[in-house]
């Protein structure tokens, strides 16, 4: 199993099928996400990044987890409701998966064994960060907002080379 995830096949939150080599040439910040959460409020700095860094090459990619304290109890519907309403969301949100356990979608068991520290997401809003190529370069531990400087940091690095 290689770093990359340009392999992996994933569903919309519309229940269309995509596959994640469609991102080759973009920077990728994968998060975990969950409308109920301590951290939900990071929906607004995401979508910040979003506003500020997309033109250049980012694209945000929002995973629904109820894996966490069943912090994301709703459906697609719901979820791109609360989403678009309270934080006006507009970058890609993916189906519902789950980021650990034994049903783990399998782009979450790539992720956590591409880049240190390795092992299961603890929490909602944990970040993943690929570069152009599709490979893990960076993970970030939900405490990390995203706007903190260190993220900021990485992320224009990948976006300039």
């Amino acid at each position: 199993m290689g770093s990359t995830i340009s392999d992996i096949a994933v569903k919309t939150i519309n229940g269309k099928d995509k596959q994640l080599s469609e991102y080759t040439g973009k920077v990728l910040l994968i998060v975990n996400v969950a409308s109920y959460c301590g951290y939900t409020s990071q929906y607004d700095g995401l979508e910040k990044l979003n506003q500020e860094f997309g033109d250049a090459g980012l694209s945000i990619l929002g995973f629904p987890c109820n894996d966490f304290g069943a912090q994301e109890p709703g459906s697609n519907e719901e979820i791109v409701q609360f989403c678009t309403s309270k934080y006006g969301v507009s970058f890609d949100l993916f189906d519902k998966v789950h980021a650990k356990g034994s049903q783990q979608h399998p782009l979450y068991e790539r992720l956590t064994k591409a880049v240190e520290p390795t092992g299961p997401v603890a929490w909602n809003f944990e970040k993943f960060l690929v570069n152009k190529q599709g490979e893990v370069v960076a993970r970030f531990s939900s405490s990390v907002q995203p706007y903190s400087p260190e993220l900021i940091a990485t992320i224009k690095r990948e976006l300039a080379k």
